[in-house]
């Protein structure tokens, strides 16, 4: 069987090189692209991001990245969003006194963490959501996280027969939102690809549901 392919959506946010080598440990056939074409055409795209959720996305929508999530999202393509490039999955972000609308895929704000220590800098454990695909074998692993911001409310809950999403939840000075699983839309708020042996099963788990 051949390697998946997945399009790593080049805008401009960060060294995303870790993320392509990563992803092509888990078995994938990774590419860096930022034609809307290309990105539509793979098996998975990956949503990077890092920095301030303003700038990123500013930087996202340069290139179209919200017709590009939208349309793959339409029809049931997976995407899979990390740090900054899942908080910009949800409504909105507020940062320093600055609100910035989102792609608005998830209902739900980005807020600075409640906590006396900020960033939220290094490996943490999870409470992974039952019958996850995404944290199959390795709900028992720490992952690293480099954040200041994130969704500490979840406040979506379809009706049947929807299902409803698998959210994961990590803690630091109170509960935030550390991953999300919602049919073909996946995201996690810790790094996959700075997780070590963990991360590379996380995104071999991801791999899996693109078949």
């Amino acid at each position: 069987m051949s390697a998946p392919s997945v399009a790593v959506l080049d805008y401009g946010s960060g060294n995303i090189h870790s993320a392509v080598k990563a992803l092509e440990l888990a078995g994938a056939d990774v590419f860096l692209t930022r034609d809307a074409k290309k990105a539509q055409e793979a098996d998975g795209l990956l949503l990077p991001g890092v920095g301030a959720f303003s700038a990123v996305m500013d930087a996202l929508m340069s290139v179209r990245g919200d017709a590009i999530v939208d349309k793959r999202l339409a029809g049931g393509r997976p995407v899979l969003g990390i740090c900054v490039g899942m908080q910009v999955l949800f409504s909105r972000g507020v940062e320093r006194g600055v609100e910035t609308e989102g792609l608005g895929e998830w209902p739900g704000v980005v807020e600075e963490l409640r906590s006396p220590i900020v960033p939220h800098m290094g490996w943490n454990t999870v409470d992974a959501a039952a019958g996850t695909a995404l944290f199959d074998g390795i709900e028992d692993e720490r992952f690293y996280f480099v954040h200041s911001y994130a969704v500490q409310n979840w406040t979506l809950f379809p009706e049947p027969p929807f299902p409803s999403p698998k959210v994961t939840w990590a803690d630091h000075g109170g509960r935030f939102v550390a991953a999300v699983e919602n049919g073909p839309l996946t995201a996690t708020q810790f790094h996959p690809e700075k997780s070590g042996p963990a991360g590379i099963r996380l995104l071999t788990n991801w791999l899996r549901t693109l078949r």
